[in-house]
């Protein structure tokens, strides 16, 4: 065999096996992708299947600042088939709906205005929870409504809106918590340390965004809440609707930086969604759907933890990074909500079935990144081994829309190495959290709205 044979051989063997290299190389960087299912519990189909159960976590009654009074307020939810309900008055702990909770003395205007305070008889109480009461004309149901209490919207009485609603208070816990202005993270703190739980409630009211959508990308404001997620576990994540998020129209746009921020780290920020009705108007406005194998109160807390459900809204706003190029409302239409009916994942790969729908978007670090359309009931697949850059995605989330509203999944993580989280100590970060601390007085606030006011 001669030298120049050898060579010619030699060259073929060494660009085979560079050739293997690479094609194992480019395998092995797709098996990489690796998504976390946040439904993986969730059984959907067969004789043991969850059902999904409409809810809200976050209402109020004339115990504090609504228009109706609790009675009303739960009757109404029980006759649009709500399945759990957590009355969240402002400063009020939130008790069975056939009690009375503890007054906070400052409500007591609403007598003054005519308005009574009224909670259901225990009759109605037993027929509600088991979901025997007569149902309107025409509708039926077969589960009760699930009465949630300790809740308690805090920081209820500050002028900037910081409210925080917790969860998992004692009966004698919370009443008459006028809280700190600003005060997001004294507000979980509060909560933590009575033993009880939290959801940041519709920061976007807070950072008055509905006339300045940059708010939501401002570095300082991702980082607030972001920081507090980092530094509370007890805090499940934040309503990213609300009502008919009319002051609230960017907020899962900041749920989306805010997860670019605190996943890194290894800390999942759930996205919930809430009436947080003050008129009987308000109650179709956003929910939950929480799938569950049974509609109780110690299943509806496993689930907040856990994120086995959907956010939904029944208006969604003009968005110039998410969509819809035009705001649409169908509150109070009765119209069959779009939701998920089989979640699967199978390595870099989700595949959601859909029923009400009239598109899938899928939604990975803060844009839209490949959108299904379907007829009513349809399948969507997402391949990310077939999406440009996805080896930089920290999630996707889905987002489901139909003529009922939008309904949005958990975020489906990328299973991803973690940083240690260390918190910002320099001098600069320091300074600003002692002008923010100036600026949270009460005196400091009161001056600057009485300015605006007179602005």
């Amino acid at each position: 065999m001669s030298k120049k044979f050898k060579k010619i051989i030699s060259a073929i063997l060494t660009l085979l096996i560079l050739s293997s290299c690479f094609v194992f190389a480019s395998a092995e960087e797709h098996e990489e992708i690796l998504i976390i299912n946040p439904y993986e519990d969730v059984i959907w189909k067969g004789e043991n299947a969850w059902r999904g159960y409409k809810g809200s976590l976050h209402t109020h009654s004339t115990y504090s600042d609504a228009d109706v009074t609790l009675r009303e307020m739960v009757m109404e939810y029980y006759k649009q088939g709500y399945g759990f309900l957590a009355m969240a008055d402002h400063s009020v702990t939130g008790v069975e709906w056939n009690k009375a909770p503890n007054e906070f003395f400052i409500y007591k205007y609403q007598l003054l205005l005519g308005n009574k305070q009224e909670h259901l008889t225990d009759e109605e109480y037993e027929a509600v929870i088991n979901g025997t009461y007569p149902m309107p004309e025409g509708e039926t149901r077969d589960f009760g409504l699930t009465c949630i209490t300790g809740a308690n919207e805090l920081n209820g009485l500050t002028l900037t809106k910081s409210h925080v609603v917790a969860y998992g208070l004692d009966y004698n816990v919370g009443t008459g918590h006028a809280g700190k202005e600003n005060g997001f993270r004294s507000a979980v703190e509060f909560a933590e340390n009575n033993g009880g739980f939290s959801v940041i409630a519709h920061p976007g009211d807070w950072l008055e965004s509905r006339d300045n959508m940059s708010a939501i990308y401002d570095e300082k404001n991702i980082k607030l809440f972001s920081e507090i997620f980092l530094d509370h576990d007890t805090c499940l994540g934040m309503e990213i609707f609300n009502e008919d998020n009319g002051v609230t129209p960017y907020d899962r746009n900041l749920w989306d930086n805010i997860l670019m921020e605190t996943l890194p780290h290894g800390r999942l920020v759930l996205g919930f969604s809430n009436s947080d009705a003050h008129t009987l108007e308000k109650v179709d406005s956003s929910f939950a759907v929480f799938m569950m194998p049974d509609n109780s109160a110690e299943q509806v807390n496993k689930t907040m933890h856990s994120g086995n459900f959907f956010a939904v809204t029944r208006k969604v706003h003009k968005n110039e990074v998410l969509g819809p190029d035009v705001t649409y409302n169908v509150i109070d239409r009765k119209l069959p909500v779009p939701m998920a009916t089989n979640v699967e994942v199978d390595g870099a790969k989700i595949t959601m079935e859909v029923e009400n729908a009239d598109f899938v978007q899928w939604v990975a670090n803060g844009k839209v990144i490949a959108k299904t359309i379907v007829d009513g009931t349809g399948t969507s697949v997402l391949d990310l081994n077939e999406i440009e850059g996805s080896e930089d995605f920290l999630y996707v989330r889905a987002e489901i829309s139909g003529e009922g509203g939008l309904a949005a999944s958990q975020p489906f993580v990328i299973e991803k190495e973690t940083e240690e989280y260390k918190k910002d100590t320099s001098f600069l970060s320091w300074l600003e959290d002692f002008f923010f601390t100036i600026k949270s007085t009460r005196l400091y606030v009161v001056i600057q709205e009485l300015i605006r006011a007179i602005a």
